[in-house]
């Protein structure tokens, strides 16, 4: 399966090109926005696509021809303001799913805010309720399509070395998790057929248990 992982330079999906080029199943194609973000990529002999999410739905489109799923990881970050939000998190996120469509690829992961439910707005603080409001609609839209989309909520996410054991389930208490085990996570889903139409929550815990585990049992 090659997949096409837009936000490939970011934190998460550095780690999930990596895993993606480990595997036996799974072949990365990354999506970045400058040319000079392209040698950790080709270094793990991952293909590469320069597109900035900015662009018209078409481009983006173009990149995603020729793949069998699309991981969305990409995000505006937190030193930015309403309006990459806005243009990122949720334009960049839909015109991901419509260049998708276009381009014939029916599987979709969203890597999304850990709670985008909208009782979760109204309870965010004014900094971060644009985003969770963004992640929301993104969501939905997603949700309304005929993709065969699974829709991940991270933890409050740390750098921490992964530990390759999560606990999963469409509703946890909020507590941290790593990247890199977001990244694990991405890679079961892909993976796993059963994921398909579903979205759940990802943490550590206090019990975790492997990641292929976890991600079975949903």
């Amino acid at each position: 399966m090659k997949v096409l992982v837009v936000g490939a330079n970011g934190q998460i999906g550095k780690h999930l090109v990596t895993f993606i080029q480990e595997s036996d199943s799974l072949n990365a194609k990354a999506m970045i926005r400058k040319e000079e973000q392209a040698s950790f990529f080709k270094e793990l002999g991952a293909e590469t696509s320069v597109v900035d999410l900015e662009q018209d739905i078409d481009t983006i489109a173009k990149a995603a021809e020729g793949v069998d799923a699309v991981v969305f990881t990409a995000g505006s970050g937190p030193h930015t303001g309403k309006d990459k939000t806005i243009m990122i998190d949720l334009d960049g996120a839909v015109k991901t799913i419509e260049a998708a469509k276009k381009a014939g690829v029916k599987r979709f992961v969203m890597i999304s805010s850990f709670d985008t439910r909208r009782q979760a707005i109204l309870d965010a603080s004014e900094s971060f309720a644009p985003y969770v409001a963004a992640k929301h609609y993104a969501d939905e839209w997603l949700k309304g399509t005929d993709l065969d989309y699974t829709i991940i909520h991270p933890g409050r996410l740390t750098n921490a070395e992964g530990t390759g054991a999560v606990t999963v389930a469409e509703e946890v208490e909020i507590d941290e998790v790593p990247r890199e085990d977001i990244a694990r996570v991405i890679v079961a889903s892909l993976e796993n057929d059963a994921t398909v139409g579903k979205e759940f929550q990802v943490i550590t815990g206090a019990n975790p248990t492997s990641v292929k585990e976890a991600v079975q049992s949903i």
